[in-house]
């Protein structure tokens, strides 16, 4: 796992920010910390990712939330042609992948797979968390990107 500083998409997008709930604070401020946050359900056990209130298996209230490795595997993948926001016009292509995290019950989570957009992509491959923190934004924020696993 690492951090950087180095913006993978260009800037316009808009800002990824917690609901006005909170619900998901916990995900945002450990992703600030270089941390990948889940929730757990401490009733039956049952590892959820995005939050909720209630566990999605037992129903019980406000599942806690733990650490998990920045590591995973390839569930499914995407090469997006078409921008999908007017600032990635003209950024030719990037790949989104759903990454499943064995350390967390094998909860799947969405992001960029950094590096050469041309790339064969190989579902099952392994591939690390990478921070990339947007320290300049108002408020600032955290991304969790993907890269092949060396």
């Amino acid at each position: 796992m690492s951090a950087t500083t180095e913006s993978y998409l260009p800037p316009g997008l808009p800002i990824p920010v917690p609901e006005g709930d909170g619900l998901s604070a916990p995900f945002w401020n450990g992703l600030r910390g270089n941390r990948v946050m889940v929730q757990h359900c401490k009733s039956c056990g049952t590892w959820q990712h995005g939050p909720e209130w209630l566990c999605h298996q037992c129903h019980a209230f406000d599942p806690a939330w733990e650490e998990t490795a920045p590591r995973g595997r390839i569930y499914s993948w995407e090469r997006v042609w078409h921008p999908v926001h007017a600032c990635l016009n003209g950024h030719g292509a990037y790949l989104v992948v759903v990454v499943e995290l064995p350390g967390a019950g094998n909860v799947r989570m969405l992001g960029n797979l950094l590096g050469d957009p041309n790339t064969p992509v190989r579902i099952g491959a392994e591939v690390e968390g990478v921070f990339e923190h947007h320290e300049q934004a108002n408020p600032p924020f955290t991304l969790l990107q993907w890269r092949y696993f060396l």
